[in-house]
């Protein structure tokens, strides 16, 4: 079994980050530390079976560096990505230091779309023969998955989920700790099992019976006002009613959410989180 696991939100805004640019509105003015939020993005680390230290990140937004600094991060193993949008991607160029200090290549896993798209954004990595001067880029290796085939890696699974970006087809990941024969523990560590779920505003019916019996969700909730790719405040609320998670922790929060305004009112066992939040 994997020891001494810890999941970290690393950043909890919205796609602008909070403050947003020339915005004085009581959010982006707040003094409160939990209403600054950075792209989303967020981090497994733990021990695997063997006793190694792993790094898994869930997304790789444009803040990464920042979140790795706060974190004192020096390697990462697995990035597996929701989805092809900036705010969630833009960190990769970054990930060429943990080359460095790890001597090793990263995997990064995606749909084969989106594998597709990050080596057009980011050919001078993928394609670096290519470069005019010689650069020092990232080094990964990638693999596609996929909705229903689980990923196994450093003693966790990580299944693909089907979830609904307005009319994008986009990854959330159902993880849990494996026992020594491979399969599903019965006994799951800290905060697992449990589910990241961003950028959401519909889930298919064939993934709702695979948020079961979470011991965590982390889920998108973007605003009070309606919006065609996010799930507002009650839709948020109504989705985690109906998935019974023990714990719901709200994520990819625009500057119309104010933390100490909000957070107090949420039904039991859900709660807002904020940038750094460790489960």
């Amino acid at each position: 079994m994997i020891e001494d696991l810890s999941v970290i939100l690393c950043g909890t805004g919205t796609s602008s980050g909070i403050p947003i640019i020339g915005c004085r509105c009581e959010v982006c003015t707040s003094e409160d530390p939990r209403d600054r939020r950075t792209r989303c993005g967020a981090c497994l680390r733990f021990r695997d079976p063997e006793g190694r230290s792993r790094v898994v990140l869930l997304d790789c937004p444009p803040d990464h560096r920042e979140h790795s600094l706060r974190l004192g991060l020096d390697r990462c193993d697995t990035i597996l990505i929701t989805h092809g949008h900036v705010d969630h991607v833009f960190g990769l160029d970054d990930v060429r230091r943990y080359n460095v200090v790890q001597k090793s290549e990263i995997e990064l896993l995606a749909e084969p779309q989106v594998l597709d798209d990050l080596q057009r954004m980011f050919r001078h990595v993928f394609r670096a023969h290519e470069n005019v001067n010689p650069s020092f880029v990232a080094r990964l290796t990638t693999a596609p998955i996929s909705p229903g085939r689980p990923i196994d890696r450093f003693g966790l699974r990580f299944e693909p989920l089907r979830l609904l970006h307005g009319r994008l087809p986009i990854l959330g990941f159902r993880i849990e700790a494996l026992d020594d024969e491979g399969e599903v523990a019965a006994e799951q560590p800290g905060p697992l099992p449990l589910a990241y779920c961003t950028d959401v505003s519909a889930i298919p019916p064939e993934t709702w019976p695979r948020l079961e019996g979470l011991r965590t969700l982390v889920l998108d909730l973007l605003r009070p006002r309606a919006h065609p790719t996010h799930f507002t405040v009650d839709e948020a609320i109504e989705a985690a009613e109906r998935i019974g998670a023990e714990r719901t922790l709200f994520i990819h929060m625009s500057h119309e959410i104010r933390h100490a305004k909000l957070d107090p009112g949420l039904p039991g066992g859900m709660r807002l989180a904020w940038d750094g939040m460790r489960l």
